[in-house]
């Protein structure tokens, strides 16, 4: 009795190792879900600093015209310096709503502090400050910042990417520069 006992739990050991059905979707499952966060994660980062380096090229084109002192020549105001930095950068920014620009001039490199982009009790973009003039007189140390709302971080599966209330990701882009001795 224990012999053909002993035999039929042998040919069921056999017939399970043998029977691999159902072992590739059980593998699919354990690796698809790493693979779909590497893989969103991989995109997303792309086009994070994507839009970063788009922004950053922006900032250091139009802020080419405060350097020289095209823009203070040309009685530029800032609202006319943003729509620069708009035309100069990629359309998929959304320059209307999204985008804070601000041009802010010290007398050397050790007395700049960088303004707030973000209300720190609401946790929105701070708006455009007044419409002067773009400031920069010859030879003066001019900070030039840009602050974008990229929605689209908080839309992404599988990441948190935004810092801000509504899940938004700030992106910043500055240059600081002499401006040159104009006349």
């Amino acid at each position: 009795m224990f012999h053909i006992l002993r035999k039929r739990l042998s040919h069921l050991q056999r017939r399970f190792r043998s029977d691999d059905r159902g072992a590739l979707a059980i593998e699919f499952a354990a690796v698809v879900m790493p693979f779909v966060t590497v893989l969103f994660g991989t995109v997303a980062v792309g086009m994070y600093f994507f839009v970063t380096f788009s922004l950053e090229n922006a900032v250091e084109q139009a802020a080419r015209q405060i350097r020289t002192g095209q823009a203070q020549l040309a009685s530029m105001t800032k609202n006319q310096f943003k729509a620069d930095v708009c035309a100069k950068a990629p359309g998929f920014i959304d320059c209307v709503s999204y985008l804070r620009v601000d041009v802010v001039e010290y007398t050397n490199f050790a007395a700049i502090t960088p303004p707030d982009c973000i209300n720190s009790s609401t946790g929105k973009l701070i708006d455009d400050p007044a419409n002067n003039p773009v400031p920069g007189a010859a030879g003066n140390v001019v900070l030039v910042i840009v602050c974008y709302e990229w929605k689209l971080a908080g839309m992404l599966p599988f990441l948190k990417l935004g810092s801000m209330n509504n899940g938004s990701s700030m992106i910043q882009a500055a240059t600081t520069f002499r401006t040159e001795p104009y006349s």
